[in-house]
């Protein structure tokens, strides 16, 4: 299989939507059906800029300047940008995200089977998740989002649509909430940037994904001065990479399918040291 994709959607935020950030409680949502890629319990209570420069195994985290949409915090040379709360649930939904990012032809290039378990990461009000459903009908889509709200919303549509094969899942800041090794594909669209703890959710991603399995990193193209989204919501290939390989994922492709995005896809190594 290609590239089995390993995916939180909370979405890049351009100008007036960027970086509203929030602190919600952890309310527990009921999944739609028991699911066993879920870690027990997980559904209520699984919780001048620094040098680009190599991991360092003391110095996780450092503060710095903090930008207009950033929080000061620097993960190997890169400023987490502030998250999206749920007042930008319009801009997940727009009209013309279809036409501005082609979530098509994004679905279309993850070469999934029918029974692949894909977890959604950040999957907000269930933009992607509904898109992959049917991809794997005789699998399972895991939407893993920190914000209850979210995840509300989520479960309403999937009432409406019918669609029985997508899972809400409460995530915490610094774990998915998933089995280890119960993952084929994971998916995270415009969101790892605003991830406040990036290693510690890619390690958790890592653990959850099986032997040969995939995470697809998708972020605006930082490397393109065109690409209209603020700065600290788009990311470099290098950077991605940097980050991906500080905990042991192997960057294998970057797909050139999208008009503004990297589709970045990661695997975790099938013979590990």
């Amino acid at each position: 299989m290609f590239a089995r994709l390993i995916l939180f959607t909370l979405l890049v935020v351009p100008l007036g939507a960027a970086g509203c950030s929030t602190s919600l409680p952890s309310v527990p949502v009921p999944p739609s059906q028991p699911d066993s890629a879920l870690a027990p319990n997980s559904l209520t209570d699984s919780r001048g800029a620094p040098p680009l420069r190599a991991p360092d195994a003391e110095v996780v985290y450092v503060d710095g300047p903090r930008s207009s949409d950033g929080t000061g915090r620097y993960y190997l040379g890169r400023e987490i940008a502030r998250v999206m709360s749920l007042r930008g649930v319009a801009w997940l939904e727009r009209e013309d995200r279809e036409i501005e990012e082609r979530p098509d032809l994004l679905v279309a290039a993850l070469d999934l089977e029918p029974d692949d378990v894909v977890a959604d990461i950040g999957a907000g009000t269930g933009y992607f998740a509904f898109r992959l459903a049917p991809r794997v009908p005789e699998g399972r889509v895991l939407a893993v989002d920190i914000q209850p709200e979210m995840l509300r919303i989520l479960e309403t549509r999937s009432e409406e649509l019918g669609v029985t094969n997508v899972a809400p899942v409460l995530g915490t800041e610094m774990s998915p909430g998933l089995r280890p090794n119960s993952v084929d594909l994971t998916l995270i669209v415009d969101s790892y940037h605003q991830f406040s703890h990036p290693k510690e959710m890619l390690e958790a991603i890592y653990t959850a994904t099986k032997p040969g399995g995939q995470l697809v990193i998708v972020e605006y193209r930082a490397e393109d001065p065109d690409v209209p989204i603020r700065r600290l919501h788009k990311m470099t290939e290098a950077q991605a990479r940097l980050e991906g390989e500080a905990v042991g994922f192997e960057l294998v492709e970057n797909l050139d399918v999208l008009p503004q995005q990297h589709v970045l896809v990661f695997e975790r190594p099938v013979n590990e040291e």
